[in-house]
């Protein structure tokens, strides 16, 4: 059996810079901090740099962040409360026009195939011929046919 050092098992990955940066916004340019180019994006990325010299994980530094400059600091809404909405609406909506879909395309190709069969090739326009037509594309395709 493998033996695993009593410390091994409560290893935490530390927090990196732009790891932190994809998920932060700055708070007053409203863009990405990765992408940012403010003095407040700079004192942002100095905070976060503080935190994670003193060994802080990334739930820990985004929450410090919240504290600090506020919500709109995160740039994902938070998954809880009225903010849920956002994340499991758009799979509901997904789910209902597959159903409605699943539902009405096999209705539609059933009536289609059912006034097909009911019409009858001989209606559709595409395929009468008028008296003596017939037998002309006959002489044709037997003098080009060969």
């Amino acid at each position: 059996m493998l033996a695993l050092p009593a410390g091994a098992l409560a290893v935490t990955i530390r927090a990196s810079l732009t790891d932190i940066e994809a998920d932060v916004m700055c708070v007053v340019c409203h863009e990405p901090l990765a992408v940012a180019q403010s003095p407040q994006a700079d004192s942002e990325r100095a905070y976060i740099l503080m935190l994670i010299h003193r060994g802080e994980s990334k739930a820990r530094i985004e929450r410090q962040l919240v504290a600090q400059y506020g919500p709109s600091v995160l740039g994902k809404p938070p998954a809880h409360g009225f903010s849920a909405l956002l994340y499991i609406l758009p799979p509901v909506l997904v789910a209902i026009g597959v159903a409605i879909l699943a539902f009405t395309l096999p209705r539609w190709r059933r009536r289609a195939a059912t006034s097909a069969a009911a019409a009858g090739p001989a209606s559709s326009p595409a395929l009468a011929l008028r008296p003596g037509e017939a037998q002309r594309l006959d002489d044709e395709l037997r003098q080009y046919g060969g």
